[in-house]
């Protein structure tokens, strides 16, 4: 017998409910009951980061929580990053230093990177780096990315180029 477990928790800053079965990873409530389908699986064993989420801020990987787990707790996910149909700085510079290419990864990399300046404004080469480590890109290699993090905190610290 299978069952179902009420989740009431918070995501991208909305209050949501929905039912999931017991053994239903996080990753798959999101995309499959909340049509949140940023978040991709990737490995389904917590290696590549391509399913990153914040966990109250935290960065977790969805595809490694039981749907349950996120009761009372505030989820964010790439779609909750941008201020409605404003890009967050991330995001857009993402775009204009072409730091993606398949965008299986890009959702993951732009959540660990906005928790990365969230907590660290500025952050050196070799912090982003470290924070980074969890996802894995197969298309553009790194030194795209990388800019475009250390671009993003400049803007984000009101500095220009």
């Amino acid at each position: 017998m299978i069952s179902r477990t009420h989740v009431h928790c918070t995501v991208n800053g909305d209050e949501v409910d929905f039912l999931a079965d017991d053994a239903t990873s996080l990753l798959d409530a999101l995309r499959d009951e909340l049509g949140l389908t940023g978040a991709k699986e990737g490995c389904a064993t917590g290696d590549c980061g391509a399913c990153s989420i914040l966990v109250d801020g935290a960065v977790n990987c969805a595809c490694l929580m039981f749907a349950a787990e996120a009761e009372g707790h505030e989820i964010t996910t790439v779609e909750g990053i941008a201020d409605g149909d404003h890009l967050h700085p991330l995001q857009q510079v993402f775009l204009e230093e072409a730091a993606l290419q398949c965008g299986i990864c890009t959702p993951g990399v732009l959540v660990s990177a906005k928790a990365l300046l969230d907590h660290n404004p500025n952050p050196t080469e070799a912090e982003i780096r470290y924070a980074l480590a969890g996802n894995l890109c197969r298309c553009t290699g790194y030194d795209k990315i990388i800019h475009a993090v250390q671009e993003a905190a400049v803007q984000l610290n009101g500095a220009s180029k």
